[in-house]
């Protein structure tokens, strides 16, 4: 095991890239970067790995300065979205390929592609080729070869963005096995909040270049910094609507959304910000049917998933639909009307600039 640490690094492109960003991980975290297209992840991890060369900072590996090394002498492994793997080499060639390069003798390669193969399942497969083998089969390859060297950190750039969902499910519960059983430090990128909210110890969550928050699933779930982060944790999305502060104080924050109704938020504001506009977020799962509630709509889209259902409700004002989650024996009809209200310290609050209001002590 390793740990990592980043002290300033970024990468200045022509009109995006990495901002300076500081970030520790631990001997044998299990750490996800998760954020949109193009917000610095894969970015991040290419210069923790040493593929790109940094604008500034530093990359420290167990406290050793690795800025100026090259990828071999990092102590570190890769697994790329593409497999990248030799098609004309069978499986257990592709797993012993770096011990073949760096010329190891004959015997301890078979003895640890043996062992390689045993943890990932692929005893069946070695002497098999690329071509036949399923998407998770491959993946479970290029697992291999990057392992097989014990390397102190293992890098992830989106490994499962190319298998179908059923798979994805099934290689994320490998994933969390293959750490449990390596005890290895590893950094996963992903756009996936799903994969980020079931292997994370820790999520990172990154937006335009720069680090929003790091902590853990339901920390990040519970009290997000800002909008981004909001967004970026939680499935289905939360529900993000326009509203004017009326007033605050001791107890909290009365605000009033776009079809006039009021709503009270549980988060301390500064006297002076009445009158202001801010953004209500509200998760799907927080609103609960209400004759009274100040949330409404009419039924466009009724999904039902097994034990959980959810509303889509068409917005007056035509913007974003409202989504809400049901029991899963509620029975609703496509033009339906229902109403919604959520507790105060369910809902959350954010400044014009995406900033998160201090919530109140419960």
């Amino acid at each position: 095991m390793s740990s990592v640490e980043v002290a300033g690094l970024s990468k200045i492109y022509q009109a995006a890239g990495l901002m300076p960003t500081d970030l520790t991980i631990d001997d044998g975290e299990f750490v996800v970067i998760v954020g949109p297209s193009g917000c610095g992840k894969s970015t991040l991890l290419r210069l923790i790995a040493g593929l790109d060369e940094p604008s500034a900072g530093q990359v420290l590996i167990d406290g050793r300065d690795v800025t100026a090394a090259g990828p071999a002498d990092r102590g570190l492994a890769m697994v790329f979205q593409s497999y990248a793997l030799y098609p004309h080499l069978t499986v257990a060639q592709n797993i012993a390929f770096p011990l073949t390069m760096a010329r190891r003798p004959k015997a301890e390669i078979a003895a640890r592609v043996a062992a390689v193969a045993a943890t990932l399942e692929l005893g069946d497969l070695l002497d098999r080729r690329p071509r036949a083998l399923s998407g998770g089969q491959r993946q479970r390859v290029s697992i291999g070869r990057a392992i097989i060297r014990n390397p102190g950190v293992l890098l992830l750039d989106e490994p499962l963005s190319n298998l179908d969902a059923a798979l994805r499910v099934r290689m994320r519960h490998e994933f969390a096995r293959l750490h449990q059983r390596l005890a290895t430090t590893m950094i996963y990128v992903t756009h996936d909040q799903v994969e980020a909210m079931t292997l994370a110890n820790r999520i990172v969550v990154m937006a335009r270049g720069r680090v929003e928050q790091v902590g853990a699933p339901l920390d990040l779930y519970r009290t997000p910094a800002t909008i981004g982060v909001a967004v970026a944790i939680g499935s289905p999305s939360i529900n993000l609507l326009p509203v004017t502060i009326v007033a605050s104080d001791s107890g909290g924050t009365t605000v009033r959304l776009p079809a006039g109704t009021i709503c009270r938020v549980a988060a301390r504001l500064p006297s002076n910000m009445v009158g202001a506009r801010a953004t209500l977020g509200v998760r799907p799962e927080h609103l609960r049917a209400d004759a009274e509630g100040s949330f409404s709509g009419v039924v466009e889209l009724f999904e039902r998933l097994g034990p959980l259902s959810f509303a889509h409700l068409a917005a007056p004002d035509g913007g974003d639909a409202l989504v809400a989650q049901l029991p899963s024996d509620r029975h609703v009809t496509l033009g339906e009307r229902i109403a919604f209200a959520v507790d105060s310290a369910d809902a959350l609050l954010f400044a014009a600039d995406g900033a998160a209001f201090a919530r109140l002590s419960p």
